[in-house]
Parts: C-alpha cells; sequence; structure tokens
C-alpha cells in the first residue's frame, strides 16, 4: 500500500504504534524527541480512553502551532520550590506534557512531606486532559485536583463578550485495590475539542452546545468554533469558570482566557496559560482508615441501580484499546497531508 492508499483508508493501530504515529508528525513538524513522545503518550492515552477530542485530532492543530512557534516544541520546562508545600513550573512556552512529567514526581514528594502541596505552572499551552495528572497522583495514593484555562470561548453570564475559557477542572481519589475515581468536566456543556473534531469530519453538532457569530443556537460545527460555547447550569457555569480562572491564570500570573489565542492554529503568540495541580495526602487527615472509609462511599454508589463511579467509563475504554488499538481516521490523514506530512 503506498502513502497515498493508507491516507485514504481508516487504518487501526496499536497503542505503541499510534504513539509512534503521534510523535513522528510532532517531529517532523520541528518538536524535539523527547517532548514530542510525552505529548504523544498524552493523546494516545485521551484517545484510549475515549476522549477523542483530546487525542489525535489534536494533531494537525499541535502540528500548526509547532511549526509557527506558537509553541517552542524545544522547550525544557524548569522547576523551583518557591514555598515549602509550593512548586513553580516554567514551561518555556512549550507542550505542558513534559512539564507536567517533570513536576509530577516533585509535587508528590512535597505532599508527602508537608501533607498538601501546590503545583503551579505557566508559559504553558493546552492543558490536555484534565483527569490524567490527577489520576496519575491518586494512583500513587493522593488526592489530586487540576485546573486550567483555555481561549476565551464562553462569555459571563448576561454578557455577550467571550471572557472565559470552557475551563476544564478535574479530581482524582484513590481507590482500594481498584483505579481511581475520576471527576473530569468542562464549564462548557461539552468539550470545544468536540466540535473541531466534527468540523474535522464535515459533520453537524447537536443544538445547545454552541451559538454562532451572532449569538444564534446552532448546528454547523465551524459556526460553532467562530462563535461561543453554551455554559454548563447556566449562571452557576460561569461562576465556576471564574474561579477556574483565577486558579488556573490568576495563581501562576499567566494569561487570562480572554487575551489567550486560539489552541486550533499556528496563528498569533504564545498561548502563555496556566495551570495548577493540587496533591493532598490523605492519610494525613484521615489516617490509615482512608481507603476503607472511601470503600463504604464507592460500595453505596455502585449499589445504587444505574449509578456508576466517575471514571469507570474510561477505565473500560482503556482496557478495550489495549487489545484493538485505535484508529487512525481519513479525515485526520488527510488534514495532515494537507499540511505536508507523508509519514
Amino acid at each position: 500500500m503506498t502513502r497515498h492508499e493508507a491516507a485514504s483508508t481508516t487504518r487501526r493501530l496499536s497503542l505503541d504504534e499510534a504513539k509512534a504515529y503521534a510523535a513522528g508528525v510532532l517531529e517532523a513538524f520541528g518538536t524535539g524527541p523527547d517532548n514530542a513522545a510525552a505529548t504523544a503518550a498524552a493523546l494516545v492515552g485521551a484517545e484510549a480512553d475515549g476522549l477523542g477530542s483530546h487525542g489525535l485530532t489534536r494533531l494537525p492543530s499541535y502540528s500548526a502551532m509547532v511549526a509557527s512557534g506558537k509553541i517552542d516544541g524545544h522547550a525544557v520546562p524548569r522547576l523551583q520550590r518557591v514555598a515549602p508545600s509550593m512548586i513553580a513550573c516554567d514551561a518555556g512556552n512549550g507542550f505542558s506534557y513534559p512539564a507536567i512529567d517533570l513536576a509530577l514526581p516533585m509535587l508528590e514528594s512535597v505532599a508527602r512531606e508537608t501533607g498538601i502541596a501546590l503545583l503551579g505552572l505557566r508559559r504553558s499551552s493546552h492543558f490536555g486532559v484534565a483527569g490524567q495528572p490527577a489520576e496519575a497522583l491518586a494512583a500513587r495514593g493522593l488526592i489530586a485536583m487540576t485546573f486550567t484555562n483555555a481561549s476565551a470561548s464562553i462569555a459571563p453570564w448576561g454578557g455577550r463578550r467571550p471572557l472565559f475559557g470552557t475551563n476544564p477542572v478535574a479530581f482524582a481519589t484513590p481507590l482500594r485495590d481498584r483505579p481511581p475515581a475520576v471527576v473530569d468536566l468542562s464549564v462548557a456543556k461539552v468539550a470545544r475539542g468536540n466540535i473541531l473534531a466534527a468540523a474535522q469530519r464535515g459533520e453537524s453538532i447537536p443544538e445547545g452546545w454552541a451559538l454562532d457569530p451572532e449569538g444564534r443556537p446552532t448546528t454547523d460545527a465551524k459556526a460553532g468554533l467562530a462563535g461561543t460555547m453554551v455554559p454548563m447550569g447556566e449562571a452557576k457555569g460561569t461562576a465556576l469558570a471564574f474561579i477556574i480562572e483565577v486558579m488556573a491564570a490568576g495563581l501562576t500570573a499567566a494569561t487570562f482566557s480572554f487575551d489567550t489565542p486560539s489552541f486550533f492554529d499556528g496563528e498569533g503568540p504564545p498561548a502563555a496559560i496556566g495551570h495548577s495541580i493540587i496533591a493532598i495526602d490523605p492519610g494525613r487527615m484521615a489516617g490509615p482508615a482512608f481507603l476503607d472509609h472511601m470503600e463504604r462511599l464507592a460500595s453505596a454508589i455502585e449499589e445504587e441501580p444505574g449509578a456508576r463511579l466517575p471514571g469507570t467509563r474510561r477505565i473500560a475504554n482503556r482496557a478495550r484499546a489495549q487489545s484493538e488499538g485505535v484508529v487512525l481516521t481519513v479525515a485526520l490523514q488527510t488534514a495532515l497531508r494537507g499540511m505536508g506530512f507523508t509519514g
């Protein structure tokens, strides 16, 4: 099969093959090998978990940002412990993923030393799946929360101009002898990446996801990208967006959402946004009974007909992807070929 024929056919790749493919794309557009590997692992992890809006579909936009210099593909993140329980990380206008990978071990160490630790990242770009670093910490026995802002796409309730991003927040807690429970949500009704993916596929979106540039409900994905997102919970959604904006950008002296360029193209300056991650050692407060106590809560939820623990769907998707791999769509291959990628 020629490269052109391969790009015209949906392909199924193992997780390792998908990571190699994604890293190869990123390197082709100017990302250093280590940064490409960290970013590829995060994208394929999202794809495996069924979170396609933050998976391989991000490769064209990430590649465009690297090629234009909007993301420094060779950035080297730097860490500094600025207080007994606080760590600052400068991502160097590079990808968030290498910075997170560098910082999490220190964050865990400080949390175990002091009981609670805060990591603030600045000069970063798209955070990716907010639940990934939270789950990684919970798998190590810590309770974790993550916050990030994004380019403006939501107006404050009662206003018209978009000031907040979809501003994801995530939470994870360890459980006994099973994967962590993970809550990962955006203040929009859906992640903006879902609309990007629909636009790439040439598909419509459900009404109620987004408004067009004139503020009218739309099912046109491209019009939704050009307009604004609908917040969950109306005024409550934008109140939560404000809290996350403070935790992500205010606390780290990073770019506010209304000054942040798009994450979907190579135009404009580096995003230079912020993220914060909190890690808590539950044993310092609840003692060794924490996991037993949590098991009562988890069991009570699972015993309720039709209910499930947060994050269980991801675990099922992840197990399936381990055996079946992930799909490389024709639309993605076509988009990358249009950008000059021939790998």
